[in-house]
Order: structure tokens, then sequence, then C-alpha cells
């Protein structure tokens, strides 16, 4: 059975000419050389055939799953990496491609996870699975993959980074995240984290370094002399996983715990932080260090296509904003007015939606609420009946950085709505509460001083604004279904 990937020719007609060509030159491949100078075949034309017959025959299938375990099985080359991976699904399921979807690598059976790469062939990747292990590739968004690049001092504290070339004890965003680029330097890493100790259930609190040749432990308090430094792993061959369920799993003292495995390895180095940002600190700069510069490649490579590329076609160009309010038509050329009407025709449709949902006559209080509510089901970043825990792991699995939030039903409170969001790599949960005002029913976060008549438009506010929280609400979680 052969299948092909989507091209501009029609699939019945790919199909029949790559199988002809593939019967053909098994029928030469089985003949002797004489009788196949006899068929008079030009040089060029067995070539192509055997260019056609290797590109067919290194197709192989793969199974990626969702957030919600439902999963798609796709025929791609042998050389697909997960960026490429990621983009097949952007287009396949009509996404947004914000660029921050991403490819995880998730071992069920030892509990822990990695980022892909983009660069990473999958292929490479599925080759260290084990046949009787329970092994997934799970595509979600991660808004985490490369906001170091843009503000890793958040993700760097600095009690535990030690720069050789610092100037006052000072280090600006470019000098740090240089230092890892730089294949002759690397800032050093330094602190206290839980270590499994090996065949025994117990996990002992050590002082590790991580250098550009490796990690390593202290076996005498918070000493880096040579002499008194364990290696632990080498990145070359390793690669660094987040664990799941640390406490669960393993008996871990926090749920912090992030691991180093070698690919052809089962045994793992267990390690566990105190806190979220440590276990980031840690995870970020061993990427850092086994990757490098490819990981910054990685982050500017589709900014570079977008530049690259028009942002507007010609047909786009010649578009104006109308008004067809008056008798008149007219154009309107104040991109300010035009946007002001954009805002207008908006609030609008949402009027219009609201008193085709209350059905006919006037809208009751309880009505005009139903109508409210249903405006919002269609949005992404609405999450209907998930749980307050449910919430706190999707939050945590798209990225923890400031900013990424939901909307959920509240378990607690009927009628009202939640707000989970988050900020310094904690996820906070706000109360979204239904105010009803003479008949007419807004939603508020803060007591009512800012009253919204939707949800939508609580969203958009702020996004705009911070007001009461604290941050702005920037990427919000999405699921889809593949």
């Amino acid at each position: 059975r052969y299948r092909y990937l989507e091209s501009g020719q029609s699939c019945a007609k790919r199909q029949f000419c790559l199988i002809a060509s593939f019967q053909l030159h098994r029928s030469i491949e089985r003949k002797g050389e004489s009788e196949r100078e006899a068929h008079c075949f030009p040089a060029d034309t067995r070539c192509a055939v055997e260019m056609v017959v290797y590109s067919v025959l290194l197709l192989q299938v793969i199974k990626v799953y969702n957030e919600d375990n439902t999963s798609r099985a796709v025929e791609v080359p042998s050389d697909i990496t997960a960026r490429d991976v990621c983009q097949l699904f952007v287009l396949k399921n009509h996404c947004i491609d914000d660029h921050s979807w991403t490819l995880f690598e998730h071992l069920s059976h030892l509990g822990i996870e990695r980022i892909i790469e983009d660069h990473e062939s999958v292929m490479e990747v599925l080759s260290g699975w084990g046949l009787d292990t329970d092994s997934r590739l799970y595509f979600r968004k991660n808004y985490a993959k490369y906001e170091f690049f843009r503000t890793p001092l958040d993700f760097f504290p600095d009690h535990m980074v030690s720069i050789s070339s610092e100037t006052n004890g000072m280090v600006d965003h470019s000098q740090l995240i240089q230092t890892f680029l730089n294949s002759s330097t690397c800032p050093e890493i330094h602190g206290h984290l839980h270590a499994k100790e090996q065949s025994r259930k117990s996990w002992k609190k050590f002082y590790f370094v991580l250098r550009r040749s490796g990690l390593y432990v202290s076996n005498k308090g918070t000493s880096k002399e040579p002499r008194h430094l364990q290696f632990i792993a080498d990145f070359s061959d390793s690669d660094v996983y987040t664990v799941l369920s640390a406490k669960k799993l393993h008996g871990a003292p926090t749920d912090y715990g992030l691991c180093v495995k070698v690919p052809s390895a089962r045994d793992l180095k267990l390690l566990c932080a105190d806190d979220e940002q440590t276990r980031t600190c840690w995870i970020t700069a061993m990427r850092l260090l086994k990757f490098g510069m490819q990981l910054y490649q990685n982050f500017i490579q589709p900014h570079q296509k977008q530049k690259a590329s028009p942002m507007r076609s010609i047909s786009e160009n010649s578009l104006v904003a109308m008004d067809f309010s008056g008798q008149k038509s007219r154009v309107i050329e104040n991109p300010s007015e035009a946007l002001s009407v954009a805002v207008e025709e908006g609030l609008s449709w949402r009027r219009k939606s609201c008193h085709r949902l209350s059905g006919h006559g006037s809208p009751s209080t309880s009505q005009s609420s139903v109508s409210n509510i249903a405006l919002h089901l269609a949005q992404a970043w609405f999450h209907g009946k998930l749980s307050r825990d449910e919430a706190q792991r999707l939050i945590t699995q798209q990225g923890l950085i400031d900013g990424v939030f939901l909307l959920r039903d509240s378990q607690s409170n009927p009628k009202t709505f939640v707000l989970s969001l988050c900020h310094m790599q904690k996820i906070k949960h706000f109360q979204i509460l239904p105010m009803d005002d003479e008949g007419e029913v807004f939603y508020s976060l803060d007591d009512g001083r800012t009253r919204f008549t939707d949800l939508i438009q609580l969203v958009e506010f702020y996004q705009l604004n911070r007001g009461v929280l604290p941050c702005k609400l920037k990427h919000h979680c999405a699921r889809i279904t593949l």
C-alpha cells in the first residue's frame, strides 16, 4: 500500500505514476544486465525512476496525540523534523501559526516528557523507544519554548548564575544569552537540588554545578573545587526531561522534578527542585548547553521567513474601509475613524446576537444572561467545566510565562466564571461575578467598578489593560482535536 504527501497533482494520478514506476523498476531489477540493456532505457530515465522509488520507500507512519488523548496517524518522510510535523498539523487543523506549537516526547512508563527541539529528527527520537514501552508524541502549544531569549533574567535568577566577565556583579540580557551561545564560554549554574540515591527510595539534598563540561555534584557542602566535584552527566549524549507527578511516582519531596536520561539507557538520574523557578532555570540551562546556537536559529527562523515573504497581496492592498450608514457610501480614509467603525460594528453584531438568542419580545434577565453566556462558548480561551487542577495542569503544559490564561466555569460557585492566569511562574485564579443592574447582567473582576456586558469584552479589555490583574492577558490556552 502506498500513500503520498500532498502536492499539486491529483492523488490518483500521483499514485498511478509512482506505483507504475516502482513496478517497472522491480521488473528491470529481476533481469540480468544484458536484458536490462535490451530495454534501451536512457540513463537519465533510470535515474529518475530510482529517485522516485527511493523517496516513496522512505515514507513512514507516525501517530501524534493531543491533550485530550485524541490521536491522528500521518505518513511523513523519514527525515522530517519536529517543526515540519508541527507545520503539518497546523495546516491540517487550520490553526493560527504563532510559532508556539511544539512536539513533545512523552514516556508514560517513566512518567517523564521533554520538548523535541524544532530541528531534531523525529525518526531519531522514535528509534530510541523500546517496543514494550508506552511512548507517545504530543502536539500542543508551549509559549515558554523560546521565552528565555526575550526575557532571560526571568529564567536565570542572580543567585544561581555566575559569569566570569561580570561587571560589578551586573549582567544584562544580551551578555547572559551570549555566553550560553558562545562555544568557548558558558555561565555556571549552581544551587541545591534533591537527588534520588541509586538503588534506594530516599532523596538527599546536594549542591550541583552545571558547566560546559557537564553536570557535577559537590561531595563537600557548596565547595566547587575540582577534587570535591563528582561528574554526573555529559549532555552531548543525554537529554533533560520534566518529571510528571514526581511525588507520586518517585516519592520526591516536591513535584518540581527533572531528570537526565541517556537515550539508550533506562536508568534515570532523578533530581528535584524546591520551586518551579529553580526547575525551569536548570532545564533551560541544560537545553542551551546541549544545543547552543541551534536553539537561537530555531527561535529566529520563523521571524526571518515572515520578513522575507510579502505581507499583503495586490488584491489586499486594494481593499479600503467603506461607510454605508448614510444615503451615499464613502471611503473612510482616516485610520482612527476606520478602527472606531470596526469596533462599533463588532458591538452591533453582539447586540444583534443577544436579541436573536433571547427569543421574541423583550428579553428577561435570565434570557439576557443566557445570551451573554452563549457569546463566549465558541472562544478558544473558554474551557467550560474545567476543574481548578485541570486548569493548572493545562497552563503548566502550555508554558509558565506571564499572561498565559484561560476562562472556565466556577466549580464552587454556580453561574459564575473563573479567570486562571499565570504570573511569575505561578498560577492565580480570579472569580468573575455576574451583576444585575436594572435587568441587565454585567460581568466584573473588581466588584463592579469595571463592568462588561459579556466575557468577550472583559477579555479584550484586560488584553489591553492590566487593571486589577498582576499582568495583561497575552496568550490563551488552546485545545484542538486532531
